[in-house]
């Protein structure tokens, strides 16, 4: 098959991570791939997979249409046989793309989008994944009838968790990117109430809310505690060594950091969110998103009692040849 990714940019990020592998497992499959976005430095990780830029990531009506016309171009010329759409904006251009050339498109459901005109598109797809129950569900009505929940697959993994609960310090760690709905903030309240305790913070990561972090950090004399170390190529090797990973979003469609810590075996304190659900076998014991004083309750009963009550399901987490495998079966039920 000749597949068209389509997606905003190519920088570090879950929708990213998602799409260059999966393209790679693809091309190793034997299928012929072309990579759309408006570039980043994760192209260069592609294996044997073409990366086409075009300003993709543009909201612009213009601009959306300009990319179609050029996409459509091609897909006459080189013979594509279907394009799969990451996000608002490329399922806009999608279907335009797809309008014009006549090739079938699909769009994969990342998030929780916010339910109006922006995901009209959706339900022009002759079909849909959605990476959890949850993202199906809360989308019903926006999705097509073809439609299936494939989880994201993860990397093969190069460490297991090597780390200990009983560690001095207790070593945090947080990766992600800094926005609120990360939830860090969340975090850093309920941490500045438990300086008795000997613990640190590692921050994987960076965004548009490091500086008031950082400043927030300065203000509550948790500097010497909490570290920002930005975007890092190695975040498996952080899991590896730390106590407990943090995963207090606010919102998610299902956490490929979350997924990554599970399947690495690391203890983790997770937000009690629909797709976390999804993975956990004692979901009671996750904490409500955002309630500063239960996260702080959460966080000093690791370091009393040096346990982690939450336990998830590791068997649920794939790897990026299962998924792919998978989305190539729906992508021949979509051509065929």
């Amino acid at each position: 098959m000749k597949i068209i990714q389509l997606l905003p940019e190519f920088i570090e990020g879950g929708v990213e991570r998602h799409v260059l592998g999966l393209s790679n497992e693809l091309s190793k499959m034997g299928h012929t791939v072309l990579v759309v976005s408006g570039g980043g430095k994760l192209q260069e990780k592609l294996e044997n997979v073409e990366h086409w830029a075009l300003p993709v990531y543009q909201k612009n009506p213009l601009t959306v249409i300009y990319a179609a016309i050029k996409i459509a171009m091609r897909i006459k010329r080189e013979g594509w046989e279907l394009i799969h759409a990451h996000s608002r904006v490329p399922a806009w251009i999608a279907w335009w793309a797809s309008r014009l050339s006549g090739i079938p498109f699909i769009i994969t459901a990342h998030s929780t989008y916010s339910k109006n005109m922006g995901i009209a598109p959706f339900k022009k797809a002759l079909g849909a994944i959605s990476i959890s129950n949850w993202v199906q569900d809360y989308l019903d009505h926006y999705l097509p009838q073809k439609r299936v929940v494939i989880f994201n697959g993860m990397p093969p993994l190069q460490n297991q968790w090597k780390g200990s609960l009983q560690s001095t310090p207790f070593l945090f760690l947080f990766i992600g990117r800094l926005t609120k709905i990360k939830g860090l903030h969340i975090i850093m309240e309920a941490l500045k109430d438990c300086s008795f305790h000997d613990w640190r913070l590692n921050v994987v990561g960076d965004g548009p809310q490091r500086e008031e972090l950082e400043t927030f950090c300065h203000e509550n004399h948790l500097s010497e505690r909490v570290s920002f170390y930005g975007f890092q190529n190695n975040p498996d090797k952080w899991m590896a060594q730390c106590s407990c990973l943090l995963f207090p979003s606010l919102s998610e469609g299902m956490g490929l950091t979350l997924m990554r810590g599970i399947q690495m075996g690391v203890p983790v304190l997770a937000s009690d969110l629909p797709p976390v659900r999804e993975l956990c076998k004692n979901p009671e014991e996750l904490i409500p998103p955002g309630k500063v004083e239960l996260w702080k309750n959460g966080l000093l009963e690791i370091l009393k009692s040096r346990e982690t009550r939450q336990h998830f399901f590791q068997e649920k987490i794939s790897g990026e040849k299962e998924m792919a495998e998978r989305v190539a079966s729906f992508y021949r039920k979509i051509i065929f």
